[in-house]
Parts: C-alpha cells; sequence; structure tokens
C-alpha cells in the first residue's frame, strides 16, 4: 500500500505542479483547477470507452484542461473579471460541460478498456508499481518541459509578469498575454492530473475537482515548509515531494480508522496548519530572542 500511496502521490502532483505555476509564479490563485481536473479525468476517460488509446485520451484531457485555462485568461485579461471570479464562473460552467461529455454523473472505465498503465504490463511489475513507474516518468517529463520552457525566452518573461508586472510591461512584455499563457499552461497539467488519477481509480466523476485546490495548495506549503528556499527546479522538486508526503499523511490517517467521510475538512485543517508553521517559527524565533535579552 505504501507503494501505491508514493504512485498517488507522484499522479497528485502535477496538480500540484499546475497550481504553483499559477500560485506561486503569477501570484494569484486560480479556481478553475477544481473544473480542470474533473473535466481531464471525463474527457480521457469517454475518450477510452469509445475505443481511442489511453496516450491519446490522456492527450486529448490536457488540450481540454488547456481550452478551459485559455477561456479563464480571456475573462481575465479582456474582460477585466477579477482572476478569482473568473475562475470561478469557469469552473462553474464546468460543471455543465463536464455532465455533457459524459452523459451522467459519473462515468466507470471497467476492466476490459485500456489504462495507460498497462503500457509497462510487459514488465510484469509487482502490484502497484506500474503507477508509480508511470507517476515517475510523467513527473519527469513535466519538470524537464517546464524547466526546458522557463529558460526559453518567453519563459523568463512569463516569470517575469510574476515576478513585477510592472517593471515587465516597461520592458515591452505583454503581460496579458503571459497571464493567458500562463493559466493556459497550467491546466493542461492540472487536466493531465485529473486523466491519470481518474485512470487510476478507474472512473471518472463530475464532483472529482471538489476540494482538490487544497490538495494542490497543501502540497505546496508542505515543501516550502521543510526545504524553505530552494532555486527554481528544486522547488518543483519539493512540491512532488510535498504531495508525497501529503498522501503518505492522509494514508495514516486511513491507515488509523479515521473516517474517510472527514477528509476534506483533515485536509483544510492540514493546509493550515502549513501556512501557520512559518509565522510559529517567527513568534517563537522571537520569543526565544526576548528570552536571550531578557538574561
Amino acid at each position: 500500500m505504501i507503494v501505491s500511496t508514493i504512485g498517488q502521490g507522484l499522479l497528485w502532483s502535477l496538480l500540484a505542479i499546475g497550481i504553483f505555476m499559477t500560485y506561486r509564479i503569477l501570484n494569484f490563485p486560480d479556481m478553475t483547477t477544481e473544473g480542470t481536473f474533473p473535466l481531464g479525468g471525463a474527457v480521457c476517460v469517454v475518450a477510452i470507452t469509445q475505443g481511442i488509446h489511453p496516450l491519446l485520451a490522456t492527450l486529448l484531457a490536457v488540450l481540454a484542461g488547456m481550452g478551459a485555462g485559455f477561456v479563464t485568461g480571456i475573462l481575465y485579461t479582456k474582460g477585466k473579471i477579477p482572476v478569482i471570479l473568473s475562475g470561478i464562473l469557469v469552473m462553474s460552467g464546468l460543471n455543465s460541460v463536464i455532465l455533457f461529455v459524459m452523459k451522467s454523473p459519473n462515468k466507470g472505465l471497467g476492466h476490459q478498456y485500456p489504462k495507460i498503465q498497462d503500457l509497462f504490463s510487459a514488465l510484469h511489475l509487482p502490484d502497484y508499481f506500474d503507477v508509480l513507474l508511470l507517476g515517475a516518468l510523467v513527473v519527469l517529463l513535466v519538470i524537464g518541459l517546464l524547466l526546458f520552457f522557463f529558460n526559453t525566452e518567453l519563459g523568463q518573461a512569463y516569470i517575469a509578469t510574476g515576478d513585477n508586472e510592472t517593471m515587465a510591461r516597461s520592458l515591452g512584455i505583454k503581460t496579458d498575454r503571459m497571464k493567458i499563457l500562463g493559466l493556459t499552461l497550467s491546466n493542461g497539467v492540472i487536466g493531465l492530473s485529473g486523466a491519470l488519477i481518474s485512470q487510476n481509480d478507474g472512473y471518472a466523476d463530475v464532483s472529482k475537482g471538489i476540494g482538490v485546490i487544497v490538495i494542490g495548495l497543501a502540497a505546496i506549503i508542505i515543501g516550502e515548509v521543510l526545504f524553505g528556499e530552494l532555486d527554481f527546479w528544486e522547488r518543483l522538486v519539493a512540491v512532488v515531494v510535498g504531495s508525497i508526503i501529503y498522501q503518505l499523511i492522509i494514508f495514516l490517517i486511513i491507515y488509523l480508522g479515521f473516517d474517510t467521510t472527514y477528509l476534506k475538512i483533515i485536509s483544510s485543517g492540514i493546509l493550515a496548519l502549513c501556512l501557520m508553521i512559518p509565522q510559529l517559527k517567527q513568534a517563537l524565533h522571537l520569543k526565544t530572542g526576548f528570552e536571550k535579552e531578557g538574561h
């Protein structure tokens, strides 16, 4: 089960990486996430049941996610709708899109249909190692592509937009285009995560996106709390590690017999605790300093 949990952590880390691209680089939260994630799963599962190869079905899920992010970006930059509201509007609209795609609130992926992890069946891996291998390969591929992108002129313009939009604009960078690009790419990665997790779970569900932004943020914050200041590529790796740790925490909670009905509030509690840790460290440091001065 530990191997399965680590594999799940790798697949969920793609969600966290997608959120990282907007939340940490562009400095705004994107609520589209909670619609894009189940959309990716719905498109992928329906495509597979229609006889499309799992690899192509997964690619279609990525494109669907990118489309959702693009719409959010247009509403935000051209429609001048606040980014959080833009994300909520698209997220709400995607609920109907998902129902239209699946023709029902959920859709199963029976054993008769191939899944992307079946590509490793010839290796005769032990149970759950196929998901672990799939997650590791996809995470390495995504991180590699992102590092390549961020080292290009376009990628640097994207980072500059998040660092200081006013200065970026003064340098001739089309900051609105960078925001649209960021939302499009990030939601493509989130759609990929939704597709892979739905294949692993064996079903897609319209409600699968509820609370996923908390899971992604928790992974990001756990990585940052554990590793502190890092180089850019190290931050991406920290997000992956944070996602695995988060899934292991959830596994431990379930193993200890807690009711899974309350996992959402437990997830929120974990995130709240992680967000408070830097403040608690600062308060403890100040207290220690005062005590030393008092002596």
